[in-house]
Parts: C-alpha cells; structure tokens; sequence
C-alpha cells in the first residue's frame, strides 16, 4: 500500500497515465478531422491539423516510453485511443463541414415532394431512370451537412417507405448559394 504522502507514487500512476490519456484523446480527434478533410480535399486544413497531432502525439508516445515499466500507461495509450475516435468523429458531426448529395426515389407523388423541398427552400431536380421494375422518377438535392436532417425529415414523412441515399460531395462547382431562400407563404404573411 502507498504512503499517502508518496507523490512519485499518484504522478506515475494516475497522473502520467491520464496526460497521455488526453494526449491521445487529442492527437487522435484532430487526425480523424484530418482525415476527412483529406477525403473532401481541403490540403490546407488537413495539414494544419496533422502538425499540431504528431507534435502531441511524440508528447504521448514519449511518455509511454519514459515510462515502460508503467502498465496504466499502456492502458492509458490505447484508451485515449479508443475515446479519441469517438470523440473526433463525434466533433466532426457537430461541425458538419461540407455538403451531401441525396438521391430519394418514392412511389408516391413525386411532383408533391419536390414542391415540399422548394417551399423549405432546398433545390431540388427531378430525373428519370430505369430501374429494375422499368422507369422511375427520382429527386436529386444537394445540401450543407447541416440541413441534410431537414431533407431526411420531410422525406419520410411525406412518404416513410421512400428510398433514401446520402453520399459526400467533395466539390462543388456552382454559383448556387447554400443559403435558404425566402419561402413563399414567407414573403406574403409580410405583406
């Protein structure tokens, strides 16, 4: 049993193992960021963030090493592993950089959904194809990750069996703006 008054005891124990805990919750969090910045294409933020999670990363690692006869601190290395996925793919969703493409093929009244998406101020454009069961009309809209939840909500309400696909978009060429237009009943309640 420790003497309570053994301080070499609790920073090797507890509170090494906890700073390389965070190191890696940290160093992890920004390289799962990095990573899907990589995907969308956005070189300067990726590598941003890479500089700053090798440096806290060679802080955790090196820590770990100073400390070998320290197994906490190898629990501590894969904790802060595991929670630092979590966490960045957590920080991620709540910061919703970029924008989805999603396609919606319903058996309902399409023109009826395509208006409700317009009247909400999302653009929308209506296709056609060849499925399987012959021709089918579906609806292309592509949004900031933001107001996808918006989409998905209106869709299945309007029709809770509609097929629903979501995708990234990486690059967007367009003068479109993202930001919602007035809607119509908007614009009179005004008047």
């Amino acid at each position: 049993m420790p003497n309570l008054n053994d301080y070499g005891f609790y920073f090797t124990y507890i509170v090494v193992p906890l700073l390389i805990c965070l190191a890696r919750i940290i160093d992890v969090s920004l390289g799962t960021i990095r990573i899907i910045m990589i995907s969308r294409g956005n070189r300067a933020l990726a590598s941003f963030l890479g500089f700053f999670e090798v440096i806290i990363w060679l802080i955790a690692i090196t820590q770990v090493l100073q400390n070998l006869n320290n197994v906490v601190s190898y629990f501590a290395y894969g904790l802060g592993f595991a929670l630092g996925n979590f966490f960045g793919i957590s920080l991620e969703n709540k910061l919703a950089i970029g924008a989805q493409a999603i396609q919606i093929v319903t058996e309902e009244n399409l023109k009826t959904l395509s208006m409700l998406l317009r009247e909400e101020g999302f653009r929308v454009t209506n296709l056609v194809a060849s499925g399987i069961s012959g021709q089918l009309d579906f609806l292309y809209v592509v949004v900031p990750r933001k107001r996808v939840k918006k989409v998905l909500d209106i869709v299945k309400e309007f029709d809770p069996k509609a097929f629903i696909s979501v995708s990234d978009v990486r690059n967007i060429y367009s003068s479109y703006s993202f930001t919602p237009r007035r809607r119509f009943r908007d614009i009179i309640k005004k008047k």
